[in-house]
């Protein structure tokens, strides 16, 4: 598979945005490598959110609350849970039960492997990391969890393949520890 370098790319999609918005002016984007403040997030997330929200029991937007874990972390995938208030409102929860949805809304992403959580000093609530997503929904896959169409898992496959998404075919953690035990 030959690939075409990501600045040949660049430099052919920011010459197509001027001739389209020629009026645009660079400073009007938002720029990671400018502004602080940002994190990497898949190009998959769309559909992972939609996914979460398919296996969400109910109508709950729990593909809020993992987007809004997502936007606490960085590189290390890690998020302290000890301001629940606010990372209840920043999934969109408010009023009296907004901590109480919250927290429902992260024993479900915990129970479907997006998500692990510890406890500590703020209790049940205290850290939690973020799993790799397109393996927690290959898992759901592979155990033909009710709720994760055909369909969704397709287009996440076929996403994937798309931008590169390695992690879409690589063994999993653990089939490689199967593998590593096997070969002794």
């Amino acid at each position: 598979m030959v690939r075409t370098p990501k600045k040949k790319i660049s430099k052919k999609v920011t010459d197509l945005r001027t001739r389209l918005w020629p009026d645009l002016s660079p400073d009007d984007l938002w720029h990671r490598n400018v502004y602080d403040g940002f994190t990497s997030v898949p190009r998959t997330m769309p559909l992972i959110m939609n996914i979460i929200d398919d296996l969400a029991p109910g109508s709950k937007r729990t593909s809020m609350t993992y987007l809004a874990l997502w936007g606490q972390a960085f590189d290390e995938m890690y998020v302290s849970l000890q301001n629940a208030d606010e990372l209840a409102f920043h999934s969109g929860y408010t009023g009296q039960r907004a901590v109480r949805s919250w927290k429902e809304r992260m024993r479900e992403l915990a129970k479907l492997g997006f998500i692990r959580i510890a406890a500590g000093t703020a209790g049940e609530f205290s850290h939690a990391v973020i799993l790799n997503p397109h393996f927690a929904i290959r898992r759901l896959h592979a155990a033909g969890t009710p709720g994760l169409t055909a369909a969704a898992y397709n287009a996440l496959v076929e996403r994937g393949i798309a931008i590169g998404a390695e992690d879409m075919n690589v063994a999993l953690p653990e089939e490689r520890q199967e593998e590593a035990e096997a070969a002794k």
